[in-house]
C-alpha cells in the first residue's frame, strides 16, 4: 500500500491534467510514478520536462534504460526495475543484457556509460581525477559525461519516489534480487 497516494486526477490543475493527459497519451498508460508525483505538480513537471529534454539527447533509448536500471538496481528500486526492464526490452535490451546492465555491466559501446553511471551513484558525484580520464580514454566526451550526469540525477529522482512512496507497481514485476 502506498505511503504516499498517487493524486486523485479529479484534484489536478488544469496544467497538471493536462501533463498527465499527454504523458497517457504518449505512453498508452498513466504510470502510478506520475500520479505520485503530481502529488507536487513541480516535481512533475520538473520530472517530465527533463526526462523529455534528455530523451533528445546524444544518449540513444538503450543507453539511457542501461543506466536507468544500473541505478534502480543500486538503490533498490523495484518500481523502476520493473518499469525500465520493460522500457529496456523495448529499447531492445534482451533478457541478459537486462541482467548485466542491473549490476553495471553493458554491451561493449555501452559499458563506460554504467560504469560512470555507478561511479557517479557511488561518489556522489565526486569521482577522481584519474577515473574521470578513465571514462574519457573509454570514449565519452565530456558532453556524454554531463549527460550520465543529468540521466542519474532523473534516475535517483523517481528511485527515491517511489522508495519512499511505496508506489504500487503497474509493470510487469521484477525482483530487486539478481
Amino acid at each position: 500500500m502506498p505511503r504516499i497516494a498517487p493524486l486523485d486526477l479529479s484534484h489536478a490543475d488544469s496544467q497538471t491534467a493536462a501533463a498527465l493527459a499527454a504523458a497517457k497519451g504518449k505512453l498508452g498508460m498513466l504510470p502510478n510514478l506520475f500520479t505520485t508525483l503530481a502529488q507536487a505538480p513541480a516535481a512533475l513537471h520538473g520530472y517530465l520536462n527533463l526526462a523529455d529534454t534528455l530523451g533528445r539527447g546524444r544518449l540513444n533509448a538503450r543507453q539511457r534504460e542501461v543506466v536507468a536500471l544500473a541505478v534502480a538496481q543500486a538503490n533498490g528500486c523495484g518500481y523502476c526495475l520493473s518499469a525500465h526492464s520493460l522500457l529496456g526490452k523495448g529499447a531492445g535490451l534482451n533478457g541478459a543484457e537486462l541482467l548485466a546492465a542491473r549490476a553495471g555491466r553493458s554491451a561493449e559501446g555501452e559499458q563506460p556509460i554504467a560504469e560512470l553511471a555507478l561511479r557517479l551513484l557511488e561518489r556522489r558525484g565526486r569521482l577522481s581525477d584519474a577515473e574521470l580520464l578513465a571514462a574519457r580514454e573509454a570514449g565519452l566526451d565530456d558532453g556524454l559525461i554531463l549527460e550520465v550526469v543529468a540521466q542519474v540525477a532523473l534516475n535517483v529522482l523517481t528511485n527515491f519516489t517511489n522508495n519512499l512512496a511505496h508506489t504500487d507497481i503497474d509493470f510487469p514485476p521484477v525482483s530487486v534480487a539478481l
